[in-house]
């Protein structure tokens, strides 16, 4: 079984293949976003093995971030560090 993770989209190329550069808790990594076409910056998704599967609502991410805390997968300071990074990162280009 997957589990998805929430992520906010930072940034989405223009090639042929929709590519975006997420922030996954603090990790900034390349998912498609060929099966969420309607996905732009700012956005959060749900992303398993490499590829946006849904969009997900600011609440619902933090919601489920809040979940992976309790469970012990990440640490409330890490978390709270990716969240300051995102405003950093949204406000330049880095893709």
């Amino acid at each position: 079984m997957c589990v998805g993770v929430p992520c906010r989209i930072l940034s989405i190329g223009d090639g042929p293949m929709p590519m975006g550069r997420i922030d996954v808790v603090g990790q900034i990594q390349d998912v498609c976003l060929a099966y969420v076409p309607e996905a732009k910056v700012g956005d959060y998704v749900l992303i398993q093995n490499g590829f946006a599967m849904s969009l997900l609502t600011a609440e619902e991410a933090e919601q489920s971030l809040e979940t992976w805390v309790d469970l012990g997968m990440v640490e409330p300071e890490i978390l709270a560090q990716a969240k300051g990074a995102d405003e950093a990162v949204l406000a330049r280009n880095i893709f």
